[in-house]
């Protein structure tokens, strides 16, 4: 890298550390090899992109090129021969120039922190590919090996499916969701990546993402749901029927239910896990005459207070 690192990404030397950011994601979005297939002038870009922004976010190297000790390879600027060398310019030399004991700058991909470029590929691919997956990306020159995101419904992941997916390449892809398969789990299709030069095919790692469900939650393969019930049904217990992902099921309300009471459904969860129901008691929308004066009835006749007793200890 000779060019002005700032630029090779159209910022000024002010710019803050999240200006320099901001510019190399979008430059290294348009630029990426993925995404210009082919186009050596593409990858030579984005190689330039990757190393400025390396060299600019190293704060030792940026104050040293802006003052003009280093040039935009790392090497030290002399003002003439008696100071080049001088001791304090001579230790420049050896942290920027491959000295014994110091590094001259080179761009690699090791030089970049993923956490960097999570953003990129989440953009590109529609959030298909992980941040954490970054440096195999750059690897699947070598390999072959294609790395994708696929969100699938809550149901598809707890009970299994299978789905034809169309990939960022255009590639059709056959996937079997295995019932219970986990947030974050990846599935390894065979021979279902990047073809190779040499004729060997790479593999195609497809990240599972599961979309949250309305009603369910899921905790390893126990399910966990809240239904509401009425104050006729806490107090004179009923039989009320709940959706699972089995289907619907018929629960048992006892009189004097409480609200946040838990029912346990013995293996109605994921492959065999259990389906956990908690009840809330829902006051209905209008309280008429009828049930107000049944109520007043009632507490004139009962000095009940709930909190006497459960909230003593506490009081």
């Amino acid at each position: 890298m000779s060019k002005n690192p700032y630029d090779i990404l159209g910022v000024n030397k002010t710019a803050s550390d999240d200006e320099i950011k901001a510019a190399y994601r979008k430059l290294a979005k348009k630029h990426h090899p993925d995404l210009n297939p082919d186009d050596k002038s593409a990858e030579e870009k984005f190689k330039d992109i990757s190393a400025a922004y390396v060299f600019l976010k190293d704060k030792e190297k940026r104050a040293a090129f802006d003052s003009g000790k280093i040039d935009a390879e790392g090497k030290p600027q002399w003002a003439d021969e008696a100071h080049a060398g001088s001791g304090g310019d001579r230790q420049y030399y050896r942290d920027f120039a491959g000295e014994p004991g110091g590094e001259r700058y080179y761009y690699s991909s090791s030089n970049i922190n993923p956490e960097d470029l999570g953003g990129i590929f989440g953009e590109m691919f529609g959030g298909r590919t992980s941040g954490a997956s970054f440096k195999d990306r750059f690897q699947q020159q070598q390999s072959g090996d294609a790395h994708y995101r696929l969100n699938i419904d809550f149901m598809e992941a707890a009970l299994g499916a299978k789905k034809q997916v169309t990939m960022p390449d255009s590639k059709g892809l056959r996937v079997t969701i295995v019932e219970g398969v986990k947030e974050g789990q990846k599935l390894r299709l065979k021979g279902k990546g990047k073809k190779l030069p040499d004729g060997r095919q790479g593999d195609a790692y497809v990240e599972i993402h599961i979309l949250p469900h309305k009603l369910f939650m899921r905790k390893l393969n126990d399910i966990y749901t809240v239904v509401p019930i009425g104050i006729n049904e806490a107090i004179l217990g009923d039989t009320i029927e709940i959706e699972t992902i089995h289907g619907p099921v018929k629960i048992k309300i006892p009189k004097r239910t409480d609200s946040g009471k838990r029912f346990r459904l013995k293996g109605k969860g994921i492959k065999g896990g259990n389906h956990y129901v908690d009840v809330h008691i829902v006051m209905p929308d209008k309280i008429d005459e009828d049930l107000e004066k049944t109520m007043n009835d009632w507490a004139e006749k009962h000095d009940y207070n709930p909190r006497k007793e459960k909230w003593k200890e506490s009081a």
